[in-house]
């Protein structure tokens, strides 16, 4: 049993460097967008399946009351949180649009689509962010090695691991990275962002 903690916890570790270390320009690039995109009023829609949309809700409660700093409320939604939207649209339709019709109804120009899959080939978040596209929102992918999101993305995070807790481990330790620069670039230097 220790052999596998020990392994796993290995594993991990190197999944977070070698992504986080890959990305370091993608990262700073990420949250100059997304201050952009808040400072002008816009807002965050994030979303993902499973795991995913866990952490697709983390996400959005970081932003929305805070991360590490004092500061105000930041427009972010997860899309997977809605019960009865996300039943009515599968019951009516299909489950592949209920990211996609979220999107046509909440998103503006201006705003980010950020889509979470670990494989990059979930059929909803594909159409979700080929909606988003459409409709003039910047887009930001959270997968494993790449997948049909991957074209999609105008800012991309990938992880180095084929094992699904290794890639969501990595998705947190990124998406926190961004919410603490977000934070910094927006409210650093002591202000409280009132």
């Amino acid at each position: 049993m220790k052999t596998m903690i020990m392994a796993s916890l290995k594993a991990s570790i190197e999944a977070k460097e070698k992504s986080v270390l890959a990305h370091v320009e993608t990262l700073t690039a990420a949250a100059s967008a997304i201050d952009r995109c808040l400072s002008d009023g816009g807002k965050l829609l994030i979303f993902g399946n499973g795991g995913s949309a866990a952490d697709a809700q983390h996400i959005a409660a970081e932003f929305v009351n805070r991360f590490q700093l004092e500061r105000r409320p930041l427009a972010a939604l997860a899309l997977a949180t809605d019960t009865s939207v996300i039943t009515s649209i599968g019951n009516d339709y299909h489950f592949d649009q209920i990211f996609r019709k979220q999107i046509e109804a909440l998103g503006r120009a201006g705003d980010i689509a950020m889509g979470i899959s670990t494989s990059g080939n979930s059929p909803n978040v594909v159409l979700a962010m080929e909606t988003a596209r459409e409709n003039g929102l910047s887009t930001i992918g959270f997968t494993g090695r790449g997948g049909r999101i991957a074209a999609l993305s105008d800012r991309l995070f990938t992880v180095p691991s084929d094992v699904t807790a290794r890639i969501q481990e990595t998705h947190i330790t990124l998406a926190h990275i961004l919410c603490e620069l977000v934070e910094e670039r927006m409210f650093g230097g002591g202000r409280t962002g009132a």
